[in-house]
């Protein structure tokens, strides 16, 4: 090899091997699906000014949402509980120290005001000169008199823990809104011409003076926007004060109910049955991949696997937290790593068959070069979309932006990278450049040569293709219309109750028994053999005596501790940020592929993808299959195989059209569409080993998941071809793209002396 492949081979050791110790060395965050954690329950109690209605309690809730997001927890659960009680469930938290210092730091009022300092006073005792004033003492060891508040938590924008330059203490640098960058305006201005204690602001957080700084602008000057907290803090201080301010001040107080450490959602045995699912659905892929492309194909199995070490050790690295959805952008992201390298074979094998003579290393040089722009722009709209849901969305749509983001990198690495530097090292062998059918890329494969020999005209009958995607819209939508959406308890709210039995009985046991009462989609959870929770959609008395009966048969004398009604916890406000995010992703992935192709391309992607979405949810509305935070993560998933399969699709129409001379798009179109089917059946047969496995042997927690993700993925395949290829022709017709790309030719020096 040469020597820059020897540095290229001592680069990927060095990666893997660093992924390997952060894989051995760190442990995953798991999710209350897969681990368990802390669940709490809050009462909201009314004040003189504010009363712990309803819709207060849901503002309340909001809040803490995102007092918990700043505290960096992923996914966690918040529902209002009946009128004035809010659940809180934390991931990963199983200690009950850990979950103590949680409950505290959620549940804290954190009410947050800046006052101007009037005086230094002997005492906390000291009489105000005003009734509205307050004497506290402050961070700096003396007692203050302040002035009424200046502007108060809500016109807080941000906080953010930072340590300055050259500087060895932690801070906190404070944003504010308009109204508050000009309240905190005119009180700096003011103390900044004054002397002793009144140049002088007092930050105060719960009825304490975090920090009293003096003024240091020079007199007629004035902070704005922005400031910085400081008092000696620690990082974690620091960390904690920004997360509570960032958090925002509660509406409504909090006291606590009860706290405890609840066990994971999905049972021991559903977890092992989807790992088992997983692993046995990787080797099939893998085997696949070596079947079809032999010897370069299990040179990419053992790429593949890399692929999993990388996004394993990203993952802990991150500190992020995997749940049982976060998996369907692994699921995705192995699709796109294996859509790499069949993209790459096959462009390899076309080369060698057009000039066998130039060899296996030149063919399969090319091949990556060809399927370069297909594979970057595939991922480009993929990483798109996952970082914009990552930054907009919340709860379990941004765990599915996090984990397909790591696994989107880590497929490339694998693909253009570490696959790459093993095959090219493996055909320029003299060994495998003898035997270019052993190595796999010496000839095109049965489906090729059938296309060629037949050479079938698709698109001539694009009218009728489109009519038939048509009729599946109306079913579909017939479908959502008619026996309607079975929404699941995430979308819905429900009951949460409380059972305690007198004899030991395990969670599965327990899940087990209550499913086979007819509710097979109750979230059970159980902190040991005795106390379990049963949350279920909305039902009946009648039913849950049922559900009640159903544990005394297993578990002796039964007593429900508690009954309560809940809200939904991917409620409107999940929902309109989820939208909003994914409806901005949409529009990023058109502007995309609008500037990488035409904007017509970009159009006829993003309909035919609505299309394979709406028609996987009228499926489950005519089967009553729930939607849910699993679906949820389902149809997510088909978006960016559906976007996927059509841009490698159209990269190969814009090729073809762009070196042409002569013939309709129509006909090119076609062509090009032919030319993809191996691609297609392949990379469509090794992702559907890995979901079939889900679906047969994951058990009943995948299982809905991955009928979703088969019936995506057959869909958004074929319609790449039969429904994005003639709406592209269609508004070819309409908007022609030029056959030649516009290209700024620089000019003779000699001639007038323009350059370009």
């Amino acid at each position: 090899m040469s020597r820059g492949a020897w540095f290229r081979l001592l680069l990927v050791i060095g990666v893997l091997a660093g992924a390997g110790w952060v894989a051995m060395e760190r442990e995953p965050k798991l999710g209350l699906d897969l681990q368990g954690g802390a669940q709490f329950v809050f009462e909201a109690q009314s004040t003189e000014q504010t009363e712990a209605t309803p819709e207060n309690v849901d503002r309340t809730l909001e809040v803490l949402r995102g007092r918990v997001d700043a505290l960096g927890v992923t996914e966690p659960t918040l529902v209002r509980q009946g009128d004035n009680r809010i659940l809180v469930e934390l991931p990963g938290i199983t200690d009950e120290e850990e979950a103590e210092d949680a409950r505290e730091q959620i549940g804290q009022t954190a009410q947050l005001s800046v006052h101007p300092v009037l005086r230094v006073v002997a005492d906390q005792n000291a009489d105000p000169r005003q009734p509205d004033n307050l004497v506290l003492p402050s961070d700096q060891g003396d007692t203050l008199e302040m002035g009424p508040a200046a502007l108060r938590g809500e016109e807080i924008t941000g906080a953010e823990a930072a340590q300055p330059q050259d500087s060895l203490q932690w801070v906190v640098n404070v944003d504010f809104n308009r109204s508050g960058s000009d309240a905190f305006g005119e009180l700096s201005a003011e103390a900044a011409c004054a002397q002793g204690a009144q140049n002088r602001i007092a930050i105060v957080l719960d009825d304490r003076v975090i920090s009293s700084p003096g003024v240091e602008v020079p007199c007629g000057g004035s902070i704005r926007n922005s400031t910085q907290i400081s008092g000696d803090f620690t990082v974690a201080e620091a960390q904690e004060l920004s997360a509570l301010i960032e958090g925002g001040a509660l509406p409504l107080p909090l006291e606590s109910i009860s706290d405890r450490l609840v066990g994971p959602t999905l049972g021991d045995q559903a977890i092992a049955d989807s790992f088992e699912a997983g692993i046995i659905g990787l080797i099939l892929t893998g085997l696949f991949i070596t079947v079809v492309y032999r010897f370069v194909g299990g040179l990419a199995t053992l790429a593949l696997a890399s692929y999993a070490l990388l996004a394993y050790a990203m993952l802990v690295g991150l500190g992020s937290t995997l749940t049982l959805p976060g998996l369907a952008g692994f699921v995705l992201a192995i699709g796109l790593a294996i859509d790499a390298n069949v993209l790459v074979f096959e462009r390899a094998r076309e080369e060698y068959v057009d000039a066998p003579k130039a060899g296996l290393r030149q063919a399969l040089t090319i091949g990556f070069n060809k399927a370069w722009s297909a594979i970057i722009d595939s991922n480009i709209t993929t990483l798109l979309a996952a970082a914009l849901l990552f930054l907009l969305a919340s709860g379990p749509v941004k765990g599915f932006g996090v984990t397909l983001s790591i696994g989107v990198i880590a497929s490339m690495i694998s693909a253009l990278i570490i696959a790459r530097l093993l095959t090219q090292a493996a055909v320029s062998t003299q060994a495998l450049a003898r035997r270019p059918k052993f190595a796999g890329l010496g000839y095109t494969g049965k489906v090729r040569g059938w296309l060629d020999r037949k050479k079938p005209d698709l698109m001539s009958r694009r009218r009728v293709w489109l009519a038939t995607s048509v009729v599946a819209l109306v079913a579909a939508i017939g479908g959502v219309v008619g026996p309607g959406l079975s929404l699941g308890i995430e979308f819905t709210g429900g009951r949460t109750l409380d059972y305690s039995v007198s004899e030991d009985v395990s969670v599965d046991e327990a899940r087990k028994a209550i499913a086979d009462a007819g509710f097979p989609e109750a979230v059970v959870q159980g902190a040991d053999t005795a106390d379990f929770t049963v949350r279920v959609g909305d039902i009946s008395n009648e039913e849950e005596d049922r559900i009640q009966a159903s544990l005394e048969d297993i578990g002796g004398t039964v007593e429900q501790v508690d009954d309560q009604r809940i809200g939904a916890s991917l409620g409107d406000e999940l929902r309109n940020r989820a939208l909003l995010a994914f409806g901005i992703a949409l529009l990023a992935q058109m502007l995309y592929l609008a500037i990488r192709f035409k904007w017509t391309f970009g159009l006829a992607a993003v309909l035919a993808m609505f299309h394979d979405v709406l028609i996987v949810v009228g499926l489950f509305a005519w089967l009553g299959k729930p939607i849910d935070g699993v679906f949820l993560a389902a149809a997510l998933t088909i978006v960016g195989l559906s976007v996927n399969d059509k841009v490698v699709v159209f990269d190969r129409i814009r090729e073809r059209w762009r070196a042409s001379r002569e013939g309709a798009f129509a006909d090119i179109a076609n062509t090009a569409c032919l030319e993809t089917v191996p691609r297609t059946v392949n990379t469509g047969l090794g992702a559907m080993f890995i979901l079939a496995a889900l679906a047969f042997l994951g058990g009943d927690s995948l299982q809905d998941f991955a009928v979703a993700l088969l019936v995506g993925l057959i869909i958004g395949t074929a319609s790449s071809v039969f429904t994005a290829t003639p709406i592209l022709i269609w508004l070819q017709e309409r908007f022609p793209m030029a056959r030649e790309q516009k290209v700024k030719k620089a000019r003779d020096p000699e001639d007038s002396g323009a350059v370009v």
